[in-house]
C-alpha cells in the first residue's frame, strides 16, 4: 500500500496532502525566486562597479571593491537585516574555508527554507504537535547545511594539509637557489595544485597590492584555519624581525609538519575501530526503526500520533546525541 493510500486512511483528507504539497512547491519557489532575484542583482551591481571603475582612479576602484567583498548578501534589504545578526564574519570565514563562494545571503536563505519545508512537511503528514514539528525544522534546518559545510571545509583542510608539506619544500629550493621569499611563494602558487595553489596565489596577489608580506600572510589564516599554516607565518614573522637562514628553518618546519601528519595517520589507524562500532551502535536505531515500519507501520506510528510518544521520541533523540558527542570526544585526540 502506497504511503498516500495509508495517510488517507489513518485520517489525512485529501485537501490536508493538496495543502502540504503546496506548501513545499511554495517553499521551492520562494528558493528559485530568491536565486534569480540575487543573480540579476548581483550582474546589475557587477556592471555598476565596472563603469565605475573604469572612469574613476585606482584608489576610488579599489574602494569599490572592498565595499563588494564585505556585502553579505546581494540583495541590500537582505543584506541590511543580515548585518545585524552576530558574528557574521566567523560565518564567512567559516563558509570561506569549503573552497566555494558561498554568500551568507544564500546560506541563511537555504537553511530557512529548509526548516520550513521539514516544519511542514512533519505538520501536514503526521499531524504533530506544532512544538515538535518547529524544534524539527530548526535542527535540520540549521543542522543540515552547518554539517554540509563543516564537511566541505574539513575535506579542503585535509587536501591542503596534504600539500603543504611540498610547498614548503618548493619555497626552500627557491631559497637556496637564490630567489626572495616574495617570487618563491609565487612560484608555489604556479606549481602546486589547489587548494594550496590558490590559496599562495592570493597570498602573491596581496603582496603586489601593497601589503606586507606579515600582513598577506596572516589575512589568510582564517581561511586556512590550520595549526601548521600559522607555524609557517609566526617562522616568517620572527625570520623578518631577527634574521637567520630562512631555508634551513622552514626545511625544519617541513619535516615536523610530516611527522605531525605521520601521527595524525597513526591515531587515526588505531581509533579506527572506536569509530566502526560508534557507527553500527549509531545507526542500529534508525535501522530498526524502518525495518519495523515496513513490517507494521500502525504500531509504529503511535510514538508519532500520541503525544507520550512524542516525548518519548524527543527524549531518546536527546539521549542519542549525547552519547555520540561522547563517543566523538573520545575518539578524537588534538596533536
Amino acid at each position: 500500500m502506497s504511503l498516500i493510500a495509508r495517510l488517507i486512511e489513518s485520517g489525512t483528507s485529501l485537501a490536508e496532502l493538496l495543502t502540504a504539497a503546496a506548501a513545499i512547491v511554495v517553499a521551492l519557489g520562494l528558493v528559485v525566486a530568491f536565486v534569480v532575484l540575487s543573480t540579476i542583482q548581483g550582474k546589475q551591481r557587477a556592471r555598476r562597479i565596472g563603469r565605475a571603475a573604469s572612469r574613476a582612479d585606482d584608489e576610488s576602484a579599489t574602494t569599490l571593491s572592498v565595499r563588494r567583498q564585505t556585502a553579505y548578501s546581494t540583495v541590500p534589504i537582505l543584506d541590511q537585516l543580515i548585518r545585524l545578526l552576530p558574528n557574521m564574519g566567523k560565518l564567512r570565514d567559516r563558509l570561506a574555508r569549503t573552497g566555494y563562494r558561498i554568500p551568507i545571503g544564500t546560506y541563511l536563505g537555504i537553511c530557512a527554507v529548509l526548516g520550513s519545508i521539514v516544519t511542514a512537511t512533519l505538520w501536514f503528514l503526521f499531524h504533530l504537535p506544532m512544538a515538535a514539528n518547529g524544534l524539527a525544522g530548526i535542527m535540520v534546518g540549521l543542522g543540515l547545511p552547518h554539517i554540509v559545510v563543516g564537511f566541505l571545509g574539513v575535506r579542503r583542510i585535509n587536501r591542503f594539509t596534504a600539500l603543504f608539506p611540498e610547498a614548503i619544500d618548493l619555497i626552500v629550493r627557491g631559497l637556496k637557489s637564490g630567489l626572495p621569499i616574495t617570487e618563491s611563494i609565487k612560484v608555489v602558487g604556479q606549481e602546486i595544485k589547489d587548494p594550496v595553489g590558490v590559496e599562495f596565489r592570493l597570498i602573491s596577489d596581496s603582496i603586489k597590492f601593497g601589503l606586507s608580506l606579515t600582513d598577506a600572510l596572516w589575512s589568510a589564516a582564517p581561511r586556512i584555519n590550520l595549526p601548521e599554516f600559522r607555524f609557517f607565518n609566526i617562522t616568517l614573522s620572527i625570520q623578518q624581525e631577527t634574521g637567520g637562514n630562512l631555508a634551513e628553518t622552514l626545511e625544519n618546519l617541513s619535516n615536523v609538519i610530516r611527522r605531525r601528519r605521520q601521527m595524525k595517520l597513526k591515531i587515526k589507524a588505531f581509533s579506527s575501530e572506536a569509530k566502526a562500532s560508534a557507527y553500527i551502535i549509531g545507526s542500529l536505531p534508525f535501522i530498526m526503526f524502518f525495518i519495523i515500519l515496513m513490517v507494521n507501520y500502525d504500531y509504529v506510528m503511535t510514538l508519532f500520533t500520541d503525544k507520550r510518544g512524542v516525548m518519548m521520541v524527543l527524549a531518546g533523540l536527546g539521549c542519542y546525541a549525547v552519547g555520540i558527542g561522547v563517543m566523538v570526544k573520545m575518539i578524537k585526540f588534538e596533536i
